[in-house]
């Protein structure tokens, strides 16, 4: 299994503000995330004035506002965009932003953009689907809320108009998720039915999900993360903060390593233990060479560095070459 690619979703925890963004991007890469994602929209593009916000929004910002009104908030405007990406440079992180419609599309791909990233919600967007296959760049797609013919249906319009390279991340789009919504197998069936690669996007609190997924062989994960769950906003009470976010990347690389090539054999770390705890075929009282080996004057104990025990039976029956002490080591 090759490194696991950890998204840091920052998403729209920056709250408007360049510098909130800035320390975000900084904690993904103290981290060791291989890149932060934000969220590139333009509201009126997005939603209309009137859309109502999901039961998380309404219990975590203010309900005297529309959706429509608390997303203009969250914006990211050209410029911050160009900080930004310096920015993510400099700290040696990839700077990704999930684009939410086609202006913001083209505009991130202008960029420079090296992964389009696409949100659960826009799984059926025909128009914006076609366009994103039509950059030809990798694609990571979220599957939240979706059945597995849809996911199937949205892979085969990127594919049509140019995606090469696509990633499906099994998500559930509730904030946060309930362990039993989780479904951490169905992100097998994606694999298994669609024939691409898989990874995880997740809702839960805490970290032992994502880093579960990484023991089912995720590919990629990606996880909100925010400077402090307490902050006002949609999203950040169901986020990491930094420090969390440092133990989870530290617990995936730590699973990356341990689920190894899958040959069964002994590791270089083991192999000095194996004459140690091993047995041999030994003398169990004193034989004196002509005498017959048999069940009653040999037995296996430890070290392991004469004849294996697995070679009883070629033991059994022959003559012994010379006396042998209690616990000697058998000789043939």
């Amino acid at each position: 299994m090759g490194r696991v690619f950890v998204i840091a979703e920052a998403g729209v925890n920056h709250n408007g503000d360049i510098n909130i963004a800035k320390e975000l991007v900084e904690k993904a890469a103290s981290a060791g995330a291989d890149a932060v994602k934000f969220q590139t929209f333009k509201t009126e593009n997005l939603v209309c004035r009137d859309a109502k916000k999901a039961a998380y929004q309404l219990g975590t910002t203010d309900n005297s506002e529309s959706q429509y009104e608390m997303l203009k908030k969250l914006e990211l405007t050209p410029i911050m965009h160009t900080e930004l990406i310096s920015y993510c440079n400099k700290k040696n992180i990839m700077f990704l932003s999930t684009p939410f419609d086609i202006e913001s599309l083209n505009y991130l791909v202008q960029c420079g953009i090296e992964i389009i990233k696409i949100p659960s919600g826009e799984i059926t967007n025909y128009p914006y689907l076609r366009e994103i296959g039509r950059t030809g760049k990798p694609v990571i797609l979220s599957s939240g809320m979706s059945r597995l013919d849809e996911v199937d249906d949205a892979i085969k319009v990127l594919r049509d108009f140019g995606s090469k390279k696509i990633t499906v991340l099994h998500c559930n789009t509730e904030y946060p998720t309930p362990y039993e919504d989780v479904n951490l197998r169905a992100m097998l069936s994606l694999k298994d039915e669609l024939g691409v690669e898989v990874g995880y996007s997740d809702h839960t609190q805490g970290i032992e999900v994502p880093i579960a997924a990484v023991g089912l062989g995720a590919s990629v994960i990606e996880k909100h993360f925010t400077l402090d769950k307490n902050m006002e906003g949609p999203d950040h009470k169901a986020s990491l903060e930094p420090s969390e976010l440092s133990e989870m990347v530290k617990q995936i690389r730590n699973i990356e390593k341990a689920l190894g090539n899958g040959i069964k054999r002994p590791s270089e770390s083991e192999k000095k233990n194996m004459d140690i705890v091993r047995k041999s075929i030994v003398a169990n009282c004193f034989i004196k060479q002509g005498d017959i080996y048999s069940e009653d004057n040999i037995t296996t104990k430890r070290p392991g560095n004469g004849i294996s025990p697995m070679r009883w039976n070629d033991v059994i029956g022959k003559k012994a070459i010379r006396n042998f002490e209690p616990d000697e080591l058998i000789e043939l």
